[in-house]
């Protein structure tokens, strides 16, 4: 039986002979059920007109994307790493070509995911590249459509994946966004892997923070300061986000720290 995926925001549900009556993601307020309706595909149909696309942005930070666009348009990042190779965030397609083509770059030794809009197929991940261990915060258990053996849920405020590999819960768009910190990249003067949880502005001089980014419901004062002070005690240069080349290349402290004093300004909040 097929494991359908929903169109619009590319998570998988278990399989079953028909597709399910909804979308569970798509029908909270942070996300939306397509214009024309609920839609479903499978990983075979979305194969058949979709591929795949490596670009090495630095020797050890390699992102994949799916062309054309599919559902929220989101690019994994494959970390290379001495203590820990890993796949950041998910996107829906996997095939062969995709396996191999990660199998060549060192294969990965795990999967961690910011948050439930990215959580696509990771069970088919998973699985295709050994049955590593999927990390989701428990905070976000509910938003799981699709349960596995292969999923760990953390808890608390952080989780260390290996040395220079940590997961920091920030909250904000879900209660469990997370963003890894990555102590041995750009060069040794760290980095911040962020999905959306801290979403890169088009300047990529800043990020910014929202509740629902296609419905344009912000997070509150207390929210965005929550994020900011998660950071504080870690030290990165850059920020990856969450699409291609959302990108801070430079002085990702700092930028973190105006941007909730900029943000906190422009809601009153400050």
């Amino acid at each position: 039986m097929p494991a359908y995926i929903c169109a619009t925001c590319g998570i998988q549900y278990p399989e079953s002979l028909l597709p399910p009556e909804r979308c569970d993601i798509c029908e909270d307020e942070r996300q939306y059920v397509g214009w024309n309706g609920q839609h479903w595909t499978t990983l075979s149909d979305l194969g058949t007109s979709h591929h795949n696309v490596f670009r090495p942005k630095w020797p050890d930070l390699i992102g994949v994307g799916t062309e054309p666009h599919f559902a929220i348009g989101q690019r994994a990042l494959l970390v290379r790493d001495p203590a820990l190779n890993l796949l950041w965030d998910c996107i829906s397609l996997v095939d062969d070509a995709t396996v191999s083509a990660v199998q060549s770059a060192g294969g990965i030794g795990a999967i961690a995911i910011s948050h439930p809009h990215y959580y696509t197929t990771m069970v088919e991940w998973s699985r295709l590249l050994g049955n590593v261990p999927i990390y989701l915060h428990a905070d976000d258990r509910r938003w799981v459509t699709r349960p596995d053996a292969a999923i760990v849920f953390w808890e608390g405020e952080t989780h260390r994946l290996a040395d220079g590999l940590t997961l920091i819960r920030c909250g904000g768009h879900f209660d469990g966004g997370a963003v890894l910190h990555w102590a041995r990249g750009a060069d040794g003067r760290g980095a911040v892997l962020s999905g959306d949880v801290l979403q890169v502005g088009q300047d990529r001089k800043s990020v910014s923070f929202m509740y629902s980014y296609p419905n344009y419901i912000p997070l509150n004062a207390a929210q965005v300061r929550r994020v900011g002070a998660a950071l504080e005690a870690y030290t990165f240069d850059r920020i990856y986000g969450a699409f291609w080349d959302r990108n801070v290349l430079a002085a990702g402290n700092d930028v973190v720290r105006r941007s909730v004093e900029r943000y906190l300004r422009a809601i009153g909040g400050a």
